[in-house]
């Protein structure tokens, strides 16, 4: 599954440096989670790290990207070859 912010975000800033896939920017209004990019910190941590420091809590899962731990942790994997493949 990958995570959504809600409408309920404050735009405090927290959450987009903990982000370890660079998955949280910015948007028209509120901070945007890219879900294509979200692994729930799987492979990084061992829960999302942006739901561990919003205050406002305001970062649920996406109903719309179900995705089971083995999916997320195959993102994962496919997310650091990409950054490698960069260097």
């Amino acid at each position: 599954m990958a995570l959504i912010i809600t409408d309920e975000c404050i735009n405090c800033d927290v959450c987009e440096p903990e982000c370890p896939n660079e998955a949280i920017s910015m948007g028209p209004e509120i901070y945007v989670i890219d879900p294509y990019k979200c692994t729930e910190c799987v492979g990084h941590f061992g829960e999302p790290q942006c739901m561990q420091v919003c205050p406002v809590s305001c970062i649920p899962v996406d109903p719309q990207f179900v995705e089971d731990h083995e999916t997320l942790l195959a993102k994962y994997h496919q997310l650091r070859e990409l950054v490698v493949d960069k260097v």
